[in-house]
């Protein structure tokens, strides 16, 4: 019989929308109506641009909110794509937390075990952690087996692209915490068929190094 042939591993890379005027300040969650901020839409264009650099990109997923596909939009003009919306891609549904000030949410108990044991914590009225990393890794999984070999664009929120990290590494999800994503930072993690490979987390710089040699 012949030898069946293994899928090709796909390149990954996960980016974080930009700046917004709530950034730092609210927990937005999944409200409407949040678009980036001029900041924020500086930052999109370059991460549009230092994506540029690689070879060839394949397809550009986001999910649904404004602010990640504000981001998308200049990374798909780039590559001649149509940005494809994936609701797994969604920021953490944090509920009747939805809108409240970051320092408001810092002040309550429940805040050190969304810091110290997140995969102990549903927010009330909304998600899990650990319903919102199953949700980040099935959908990348999707993703990579629709783009065998090739290279994608999944922009996201920070919870959901740090849990994928960390489940790229091997992280238990109640460290997760300790990994930092920045606005329009980009996070590459090579999908096969054995386990994934991280090549970057959080970059804010050069690609190059990412094109195949």
């Amino acid at each position: 019989m012949p030898t069946r042939r293994r899928p090709k591993p796909t390149l990954v890379l996960l980016v974080r929308h930009g700046h917004t005027p709530t950034t730092g300040q609210l927990l937005p969650g999944r409200a409407k109506g949040l678009h980036l901020s001029d900041d924020g839409r500086k930052q999109a264009q370059a991460v549009a641009d230092r994506i540029a650099t690689l070879p060839k990109v394949h397809a550009i997923y986001a999910s649904p909110l404004e602010r990640t596909r504000e981001t998308a939009a200049p990374i798909a003009k780039a590559h001649g794509l149509r940005v494809k919306s994936d609701r797994g891609l969604l920021e953490l549904d944090i509920g009747d937390w939805t809108g409240w000030e970051l320092k408001k949410a810092a002040k309550t108990e429940e805040w050190k075990t969304v810091q110290q044991r997140p995969s102990a914590f549903r927010f009330p009225g909304g998600e899990s952690f650990l319903e919102m990393q199953g949700r980040i890794v099935d959908a990348i999984e999707r993703i990579r087996a629709q783009h065998p070999g090739e290279t994608v664009v999944a922009v996201s929120h920070a919870d959901p692209i740090k849990a994928a990290a960390a489940d790229a590494v091997g992280t238990p999800l109640d460290l997760f915490q300790r990994i930092v994503i920045s606005p329009c930072s980009v996070t590459a993690i090579l999908y096969g068929d054995s386990s994934p490979i991280a090549l970057t987390v959080n970059s804010t710089g050069d690609l190059k190094a990412l094109a195949p040699s």
